[in-house]
């Protein structure tokens, strides 16, 4: 296996800079989806769970340096979908959303 395809789908409500937020996950490596908005890609040489740690970190701290009203961030793994994540502005962190069994 050559690394980890990695697909990021970042529902946020009413970011105020989304050029700030966008110039500082390129910076980390996330590219934009040409015509989706709030839609990166990016390619991880390192385990699943180092990615899923990073990529988790990588948004949390976009989102940090801007105001917005909510955040939803779900993400592929070589096309394998992981659990939706919310922004809890009371931890200031992502949280995994709990499903109801």
């Amino acid at each position: 296996m050559d690394g980890i395809e990695v697909l990021v789908l970042l529902d946020v409500g009413g970011l105020e800079d989304k050029e700030k937020f966008e110039k500082h996950v390129k910076k980390e490596g996330f590219k934009p989806v040409e015509g989706e908005d709030f839609v990166y890609t990016a390619h991880s040489k390192t385990t699943t769970f180092s990615t899923k740690a990073y990529i988790l970190e990588i948004f949390k701290k976009g989102l940090q340096k801007n105001k917005f009203n909510d955040a939803n961030l779900i993400f592929l793994l070589n096309e394998t979908p992981y659990p939706t994540y919310y922004y809890d502005k009371e931890t200031n962190d992502f949280e995994l959303v709990q499903v109801e069994k």
